[in-house]
C-alpha cells in the first residue's frame, strides 16, 4: 500500500492539456541530457471536445495531412525507407533504439480517446457506447488510466492471424503503449519511447498486447537499462545484453506492474462485463519479447497496407506509403479532412468521471 500511495502521489502538479500542437521539446545540444525530439508533427481539432463529432487531426512538418496510423514511421529517425516503410538497420546506440509512441489518453484521465482505425486519415476520437462519448470508470484507489495511454504507429494486430504465444487471434488495433514516465502528457502528442517490456491481455477472446514503456526524454528514463538491439523489421530475434529492462521497472517503480495488472482486470467491470484475464498466467515479459511482438504486428501492417492480407473495415489512406495501393496526394488528403462535418452538439458531462468503483475480492 506504501508503494501504491507513493505512486498515486506522483500525480501533484498534474495537467491536462488540449491536443499536442507541434509541442514536443526542441533538439538538446550534444551532452546536455536526454535527447529530445524535433517537432515534426502537429495537430488539428475539429468539433466539441467530448462530442461525438470531435476529431483531432495531424499534419506533418509541410502542413500535409496524414495518418497517424499509417504515415508516422514505427522507429525513430529511419531515413531509408522502402515504400515509406522504414527498413534502415539500428546501430548500437540510444538513439537508433527509440519507437515513435502517438499519444491517446493522459494519465489521470477518463476519456476514452482513440485512433479512428475505420475512418479516412484515422484521426483520434472519443470511443462512443450507448451513443454517447465513452468514459473508463475510475477503480479504486485510481482515478483515470493509471499511465499515458497510445499506440505505435504502423502496426497492427490482425484479428484473422491467431498469435503463436497466446493461441488467439488480435483485436484488430494497433499495439497499445502504457507510458509510465513522470509527465503527464496529452492528446496527439508524438513521442519517442523506449520499450521495457510487454503484457499479454485476453479481451473477450482477443490478444490485446499492452506494452510498457517510457518516454525517452523523461527525466527517470536514464533509470531503465538500453538494450544493444541491432533491429530491423527484417532481422531475427534481437541481441540482448545487460540487464532486463521489465525488471527495471520493479526496482524503480515498484507497485506500479502490479496495479497495472489490477487496473486492466477490472476496468471493464462498472460495465457489466467480466473481468479481464492474461495469456501467461498474467506474467510481464522482457523487452527481448515485446521486440519480437512489435515486429510481428508490423509486419501485419505491411501486409494491410500492401493489400496482401483480409483489412475488414480498417481504413488504410495514407499520405507518405507511397508504394500502397491505399495511397493519395495531400490534395486529396485535405479534401477528406474538409468533408468532415461537424455540428454544434454540446459536450457530453460524465458524473461517474467523480465516482470511485470498490472492485475485487
Amino acid at each position: 500500500m506504501r508503494a501504491l500511495l507513493q505512486l498515486l502521489r506522483t500525480g501533484r502538479g498534474w495537467r491536462v492539456g488540449g491536443p499536442a500542437a507541434a509541442r514536443l521539446p526542441q533538439a538538446a545540444s550534444a551532452g546536455s541530457g536526454p535527447r529530445r525530439a524535433m517537432a515534426l508533427y502537429r495537430t488539428e481539432e475539429r468539433g466539441q471536445l467530448h462530442s461525438q463529432d470531435y476529431r483531432i487531426f495531424f499534419k506533418n512538418v509541410a502542413g500535409h495531412y496524414i495518418s497517424p496510423f499509417h504515415d508516422i514511421p514505427l522507429k525513430v529517425d529511419s531515413k531509408k525507407e522502402e515504400n515509406g516503410i522504414p527498413t534502415k538497420k539500428a546501430r548500437n546506440d540510444e538513439s537508433e533504439n527509440l519507437f515513435n509512441m502517438v499519444v491517446e489518453i493522459p494519465r489521470w484521465t477518463n476519456a476514452k480517446m482513440e485512433i479512428a482505425t475505420q475512418e479516412p486519415l484515422n484521426p483520434i476520437k472519443q470511443d462512443v457506447k450507448d451513443g454517447k462519448p465513452r468514459f473508463t470508470a475510475n477503480i479504486f484507489p485510481y482515478k483515470g488510466y493509471i499511465w499515458n495511454y497510445g499506440a505505435l504507429p504502423q502496426t497492427w494486430e490482425d484479428p484473422h492471424q491467431k498469435d503463436k504465444s497466446t493461441n488467439c487471434c488480435g483485436d484488430n488495433d494497433p499495439i497499445d503503449v502504457c507510458e509510465i514516465g513522470s509527465k503527464v502528457l496529452s492528446p496527439g502528442e508524438v513521442i519517442h519511447v523506449k520499450i521495457l517490456g510487454i503484457l499479454a491481455l485476453i479481451d473477450e477472446g482477443e490478444t490485446d498486447w499492452k506494452l510498457i514503456a517510457i518516454n525517452a526524454n523523461d527525466p527517470e528514463a536514464s533509470k531503465f537499462h538500453e538494450i544493444d538491439l541491432n533491429w530491423d523489421s527484417s532481422a531475427s530475434a534481437p541481441l540482448v545484453a545487460g540487464l532486463t529492462d521489465i525488471d527495471d521497472v520493479r526496482k524503480f517503480k515498484p507497485g506500479y506492474l502490479e496495479a497495472t495488472i489490477n487496473w486492466l482486470t477490472y476496468y471493464k467491470v462498472p460495465e457489466g462485463k467480466p473481468e479481464n484475464k492474461f495469456a501467461f498466467n498474467g506474467e510481464f515479459k522482457n523487452k527481448a519479447f515485446a521486440l519480437e511482438i512489435i515486429k510481428s504486428t508490423h509486419e501485419c501492417w505491411k501486409a494491410m497496407l500492401m493489400k496482401k492480407c483480409d483489412r475488414g473495415a480498417i481504413n488504410c489512406t495514407n499520405v507518405q506509403v507511397c508504394g500502397s495501393p491505399f495511397h493519395c496526394t495531400p490534395e486529396k488528403a485535405r479534401s477528406l479532412v474538409e468533408s468532415v462535418l461537424t455540428s454544434s452538439s454540446n459536450k457530453e458531462s460524465n458524473i461517474d468521471d467523480q465516482v470511485w468503483h470498490f472492485l475485487g475480492k
